[in-house]
């Protein structure tokens, strides 16, 4: 009887364990459509449509806004265009991070994947000048390259680069299929 206990409390942990794993960050590509302070939400229109609401909390990080922005929504307004990195439990989202798409966000570079080097987290593509660009992979678009986020950030896949630049280096944070 207490082997068989003993069976039973290790399946539960096992169970709680893989419960307890890290959620998996989902990213979307669109324009904030609407902005709720009420609920604190935004909701992000992709080019398809589809519209996401996703809930911002004190954790989330905005790159690419006014420096300084102290509002609930550390300055991302209707009409923004944006790249929102977030986790779901059920129907509800919510942002882990969000990086804005523009002037002085994420810049975007349109190609032709050439490499993937997963081990260095590094990317290159040919843009449609012939010039080979090559990216540090964000330890998120690390990820989502690992997992084929979009399926097609393999060899010869059309796709856009959203990046952002330090020290001079080019980071990718995420990557779109065309």
């Amino acid at each position: 009887m207490k082997r068989l206990s003993g069976i039973f409390a290790l399946i539960a942990l096992s169970s709680f364990l893989c419960l307890a794993a890290d959620d998996v960050v989902t990213a979307v590509h669109g324009t904030v459509t609407k902005v709720d302070e009420a609920t604190k939400t935004v909701v992000v229109k992709t080019a398809d449509g589809t519209e996401h609401t996703v809930h911002f909390v004190a954790k989330t990080t905005v790159h690419g806004t006014e420096v300084g922005a102290k509002d609930t929504f550390k300055g991302v307004k209707e009409g923004s265009e944006v790249v929102v990195h977030y986790t779901a439990k059920g129907a509800e989202k919510t942002a882990v991070e969000v990086d804005h798409v523009g002037k002085d966000g994420l810049k975007a570079t349109e190609g032709t994947v050439s490499a993937i080097d997963r081990g260095a987290k590094t990317i290159a593509v040919k843009t449609a000048d012939g010039t080979v660009e090559t990216f540090k992979m964000a330890d998120h678009a690390a990820v989502d390259a690992g997992k084929g986020v979009g399926k097609g950030t393999e060899k010869a896949a059309k796709v856009t680069v959203y990046y952002t630049e330090s020290a001079g280096k080019k980071i990718a944070h995420f990557f779109e299929n065309h």
